[in-house]
C-alpha cells in the first residue's frame, strides 16, 4: 500500500513538473552583440539643428535712392571684387562733376595769371628799391607803392591757388555723390539674389527698418556651420578642435571641419535650454564645391579619442551605467560597468565587462528585464 502511494506521488510530481515546463513562457528574442575593441571618441553635439552659411555674405543696396539705370549682373553670376553691379540714374551728378572739372581748369588759368603778375611786381619793386638806395632819384613814396603792389600780387597768387584747392574739393564731393549711386562687389563672390528690375526706383532702408537688399552677394569659397551647443557642454569646446558635420540632404555623409568660433555669450531664447552658438568651418574642398548655404546640418565636436579601447554600443547602456548580458543558461543578467569616453554610438568600458560578453541591444523591448529567459535573434 505504501509503495503504491509513493509511486502515485512520483507520477504526480513528474506530471506537475512537465506541466510547469510546457506552460513556462517562451524565451524572448533579443538582439545581442559581443563586446570588442575599437575606436571611441568623446564628442559634444548641438541641441538644435544648425545651418550651413557662407563665410562672407553682403546685402548690397545703393547709398542714394533713385531709378535703376544699369543692372550689370543676373542671379548666379560670379563677380570680382570692385566690379560694378548696379548703377542708379546720376546724369545730374555727372553734369555737376563736369562743371567742377571745368571750374578747376579756369581756376588753374587764373592762378597762373595771378602768379605771373606777382613775379613781375616783385621784380619791379626790387629794381626801384635799388635805384632809391644808390641814386636817390626815386622817392620813398614810389618805392612804397611798388612794394605794396608786389605784396598784393603775392596775396592774389595765393588766393588763386586756394581757389584751385576749393574747386578740387568740390570735384571730389561730386565724385563721392556719384559713387553713392554705384553698387560694387566688396569681394569675389556669386550673386545669390536680385530684388530690383531695370527702371525701378530704389530707396535706402530707413534706420531700424530692414528692407530687401537690391543684390545678395555670397562668397561660397568658404563655408561654415553655425549650431547651438548646450551651455553645460560649451565650456569643453575650444577653437581649433576637430568636428564632424552631418547633413539631412546627404544621409550617411560626414564632413570634416574645425571649430572656428565660439560665441562670447549665452543665448537665452529658451529659458530652460540656454545655448552657446558654435561655428565649424568646413575644410574638405569637395564640400565647398557641393554644399550650398542654407542646408540644415548637425555638428559633433571631438573632445578626446582613443583608437583602440574596449567599447559597448551606447544603445545597450541603461541608467547608472548598466547593461543586460545573456549568460550561457539563456538568462538575462544585469551588470554594472565603469565608463570612460562616450558619444552617441559607443561608451568606453574601463571595468566590469570583458571582450566577448554578449550585451543585449533590445533594452526597450517588452519582457527584456534581468532574470528573464531570452535567446538571440537569428
Amino acid at each position: 500500500m505504501r509503495k503504491k502511494t509513493l509511486t502515485t506521488l512520483a507520477i504526480l510530481a513528474i506530471a506537475f513538473a512537465l506541466a510547469v515546463y510546457y506552460k513556462r513562457p517562451e524565451p524572448v528574442e533579443v538582439k545581442i552583440v559581443s563586446i570588442e575593441e575599437g575606436e571611441v571618441r568623446s564628442t559634444v553635439s548641438n541641441t538644435r539643428v544648425g545651418t550651413v552659411k557662407a563665410c562672407r555674405r553682403a546685402y548690397l543696396a545703393p547709398a542714394a535712392g533713385g531709378q535703376v539705370a544699369q543692372l550689370n549682373v543676373k542671379e548666379g553670376d560670379k563677380v570680382r571684387k570692385n566690379e560694378l553691379l548696379m548703377e542708379v540714374w546720376n546724369h545730374d551728378l555727372k553734369a555737376q562733376l563736369a562743371l567742377q572739372e571745368a571750374q578747376i581748369r579756369a581756376n588753374h588759368a587764373a592762378a597762373e595769371q595771378a602768379c605771373q603778375l606777382k613775379g613781375g611786381a616783385i621784380r619791379e619793386a626790387e629794381r626801384i628799391s635799388r635805384l632809391q638806395k644808390y641814386n636817390h632819384i626815386v622817392s620813398e613814396e614810389q618805392v612804397d607803392t611798388k612794394v605794396t603792389n608786389a605784396k598784393a600780387q603775392s596775396a592774389a597768387c595765393l588766393s588763386a591757388k586756394a581757389a584751385v584747392d576749393v574747386s578740387q574739393a568740390s570735384r571730389d564731393a561730386a565724385k563721392a555723390a556719384i559713387e553713392r549711386t554705384y553698387v560694387e562687389a566688396p569681394f569675389d563672390g556669386t550673386v545669390a539674389e536680385i530684388n530690383v528690375e531695370l527702371g525701378e526706383y530704389v530707396t535706402p532702408s530707413p534706420p531700424g527698418i530692414p528692407t530687401l537688399p537690391a543684390i545678395d552677394l555670397l562668397d561660397v569659397s568658404c563655408l561654415y556651420v553655425s549650431a547651438p551647443i548646450d551651455e553645460v557642454d560649451a565650456p569643453q569646446i575650444k577653437t581649433g578642435m576637430t568636428a564632424y558635420v552631418s547633413l539631412d540632404a546627404f544621409p550617411g555623409r560626414r564632413s570634416l571641419g574645425t571649430v572656428s568660433r565660439i560665441a562670447p555669450y549665452v543665448l537665452e531664447k529658451e529659458k530652460q535650454a540656454r545655448t552657446v552658438e558654435v561655428e565649424v568651418k568646413l575644410t574638405d574642398p569637395k564640400d565647398l564645391q557641393e554644399l550650398l548655404p542654407g542646408y540644415s546640418a548637425d555638428i559633433e565636436v571631438l573632445l578626446a579619442g582613443k583608437p583602440k579601447a574596449l567599447r559597448v554600443p551606447a544603445e545597450a547602456v541603461i541608467e547608472n551605467h548598466k547593461v543586460l548580458l545573456l549568460n550561457e543558461n539563456g538568462v538575462l543578467v544585469e551588470r554594472t560597468f565603469k565608463p570612460g569616453l562616450a558619444n552617441w554610438n559607443y561608451v568606453e568600458v574601463l571595468e566590469g565587462l570583458k571582450p566577448g560578453d554578449k550585451v543585449v541591444l533590445s533594452v526597450g523591448q517588452e519582457g527584456v528585464t534581468a532574470g528573464a529567459r531570452a535567446q538571440a535573434k537569428p
